[in-house]
């Protein structure tokens, strides 16, 4: 394996190395009794962070699973087990592992405690409950209320805020030690370097044409989820951000083809087809240059501020009301300099199947770029059709050609 250290290390071999590292030293950390925590994905993982709890996330875990074409066999033995196929495929999936302790991609070792913040969805909750219900282990769960304003209201910063100190208390509590504040600043600033670090990264989407293939973002992306309060992210980030900046200057890009079109994805991967997406995307000449992906993960707060952490946690997109998705999505079409815009109408999440119907009508009215739905899942292969997908991005193609024609 090669080192951490070796400076001549690509970002692909890095991302492998620390990928890797982090699943093991939570399977040592594990044998040795150290904590080990499974975690929703944008959580506070500053807390256990500063506690030297190990942190996994089952989501993050699921998607790689999928990825890999393995999902299937555990959304099966859950199924089996009473779980209602409309339910989220990542607990389909997490649950059965649950049970197995096996799969296609790397084992991890089972908690000692749960820790989940259900800004991203509620589905959480009851999912997270049934493991600690049968695990038999602790809880701990940070309600954040659904953004019904524009703005993450004063009200709703003093809710979570007072939550976090409550997690605090209950981790000093499962921990046996108190919570060490000057630690807990040093992983705040951490986790800051990283998100912004982060945000230079993706950023180099924008450019057009774009040095930076979209769906690199969804490799990098499970290192943003698992490893944001560590020193590695932050050198990992600046590491891609300066192999494009390379590219840039070579007249490289990742996009192996020329970059005819540039578009939005909105919606989650569709894991198990990642590779025909990609396929049907190149054969096209599209690159995907536009996601509400970064902007999930650029949590940016004042280290030392709970204020400003408890704003951060609250404005992720899924959390924001109607008006703050548009107008998110516009600026990203924006930015982004997007000819067409595709929008996964995922099974598994609800919530951005019931917002998408509006927000694309929206989007389009002020933006004029064209758009279209396909019909997928995040994890279960059995609810995406390759075909629907390819005659889908051919006609936003058509209509992306139309538009080009029309401007000339």
């Amino acid at each position: 394996m090669l080192a951490v250290s070796d400076d001549k290390m690509t970002s692909k071999q890095y991302l492998a190395e620390l990928t890797n590292r982090h699943y093991q030293e939570a399977i040592e950390g594990k044998k040795r009794g150290e904590l080990v925590a499974w975690s929703s994905s944008i959580a506070p993982q500053e807390l256990c962070e500063t506690m030297g709890i190990h942190v996994l996330y089952p989501e993050n875990h699921a998607a790689a699973i999928g990825a890999k074409g393995g999902a299937l066999p555990l959304i099966d033995y859950a199924e089996s087990k009473g779980y209602s196929l409309d339910l989220c495929s990542y607990a389909r999936v997490n649950l059965a592992y649950k049970d197995l302790q096996d799969c296609c991609f790397v084992n991890m070792p089972l908690p000692d405690l749960l820790i989940i913040c259900n800004n991203i969805c509620n589905t959480l909750v009851k999912w997270y409950e049934n493991l600690s219900r049968r695990l038999k282990i602790p809880l701990i769960c940070i309600d954040v209320p659904y953004n019904v304003e524009y703005e993450v209201t004063r009200e709703r910063i003093d809710y979570i805020k007072a939550q976090f100190m409550e997690a605090i208390r209950q981790l000093e509590e499962i921990c046996g030690k108190p919570f060490d504040y000057d630690r807990f600043h040093s992983v705040m600033e951490t986790s800051i370097k990283a998100a912004q670090a982060w945000n230079r990264a993706t950023s180099y989407a924008k450019l057009k044409p774009s040095p930076l293939s979209g769906f690199s973002m969804y490799n990098y992306m499970a290192l943003m989820v698992c490893m944001r309060g560590k020193e590695e992210s932050i050198k990992f980030f600046n590491m891609v951000a300066d192999e494009l900046e390379e590219m840039v200057r070579n007249g490289k890009s990742q996009f192996p083809v020329e970059e005819k079109y540039r578009i939005m994805w909105d919606g989650i991967a569709c894991w198990p087809y990642l590779g025909h997406n990609f396929k049907t995307f190149k054969s096209h000449g599209i690159n995907m240059v536009g996601s509400t992906y970064p902007e999930a993960w650029t949590l940016l707060y004042e280290a030392g501020d709970l204020d400003s952490m408890a704003r951060a946690y609250s404005a992720i997109v899924l959390n924001l009301n109607l008006e703050r998705n548009i107008d998110l999505r516009v600026k990203i079409i924006e930015e982004c300099k997007c000819d067409g815009a595709v929008y996964h109408l995922n099974r598994s999440c609800k919530l951005c199947d019931f917002m998408h119907y509006k927000i694309s009508e929206e989007v389009y009215k002020r933006t004029g770029v064209p758009y279209v739905f396909f019909d997928g899942d995040q994890t279960d292969p059995r609810n995406f059709a390759q075909a629907q997908f390819e005659t889908r991005i051919q006609a936003l193609v058509e209509m992306m050609e139309n538009n080009k024609a029309q401007c000339q």
